[in-house]
């Protein structure tokens, strides 16, 4: 019994959860982690956006099974591998489709407006959008960018135009790092997603490193706007951008060199420098914005 649930728990992807935290984004440069109200409400949008992305993960597993049969690792995921049958994830699908539209009566319209967009989207995307060369890169970006603008609508802050650029080109670049991983480790990526012949390594390669210029040049302008300065009291954020600058470093490392990255939780939990890095960055940054 107890296996069956470790199963189905790797169905709805749980350490994929990680990507959620983008909804906290906003809660901590705002100033308000350690407001109760604001807190509450945001692991409230954090739960909700959690059961959400497994709804698209269990619909993705369920729709591209037959593919997934024959990828290295993705052979391996519940439904293509047998330990869940389509009928059982149907059943699965169902239920975390009446808990966001249970979570939907919890929250403020304007945060489930941008849940469900999440839903419309990345549906989208599973069902065709996923075979368009760059709109495919887009869809998967969306998610990140929908979670944190959520993540500020729920308690109604206000977002800085540099950290919303950040947050684009930081999920661009992921998307882009994940094709990179497919088409570089795959013998047979072609036939387990069709829109990899029209990349090559080349131009991933460009695209790359455009974005993660973007990600490192607009947090740098973030850390010293005006504005961001004159809400924190400090102009010492800036030294939290060396923390960006190495994780961006690291993990196109990975990607480069060690073909991990396909799945940004899995390089997050399973590399030493990049958690340290990031506990570092969090405890700079904690002392900078609160102490």
């Amino acid at each position: 019994m107890f296996s069956k649930f470790f199963v189905y728990l790797k169905l709805l992807r749980v350490t994929s959860w990680l990507k959620n935290v983008f909804v906290f984004v906003p809660l901590v440069f705002s100033k308000h982690l350690f407001d109760a109200a604001y807190f509450s409400e945001v692991l409230l949008g954090f739960i909700a956006f959690s059961f959400t992305s497994s709804l698209i993960y269990v619909l993705n597993d369920i729709v591209d099974a037959e593919k997934d049969k024959i990828h290295s690792e993705k052979k391996n995921r519940p439904i293509p591998s047998g330990q869940i049958s389509k009928s059982e994830a149907s059943i699965v699908l169902m239920i975390l489709f009446f808990a966001v539209l249970f979570f939907s009566y919890l929250i403020r319209n304007d945060f489930v407006i941008l849940l469900w967009a999440y839903v419309v989207i990345n549906s989208a995307y599973t069902f065709y959008l996923k075979q368009v060369v760059i709109v495919d890169l887009f869809c998967i970006a969306a998610g990140f960018i929908l979670r944190m603008i959520a993540g500020a609508v729920i308690i109604s802050v206000y977002i800085s135009n540099w950290l919303i650029l950040t947050t684009i080109f930081i999920s661009l670049f992921l998307a882009v790092m994940k094709r990179r991983v497919e088409i570089a480790t795959s013998t047979n990526a072609v036939e387990q997603r069709t829109v990899l012949k029209d990349y090559s390594l080349s131009f991933i390669d460009q695209v790359s490193a455009i974005t993660a210029g973007g990600v490192i040049i607009c947090y740098a302008l973030y850390t010293v706007a005006e504005r961001t300065v004159l809400v924190f009291g400090t102009e010492r954020l800036v030294f939290t951008t060396i923390f960006v600058v190495f994780g961006i470093f690291r993990y196109m490392f990975l990607v480069y060199k060690k073909n991990i990255g396909e799945n940004v939780a899995e390089v997050i939990y399973s590399d030493p420098p990049m958690i340290i890095n990031a506990m570092l960055f969090l405890l700079v940054a904690f002392y900078i914005i609160y102490i």
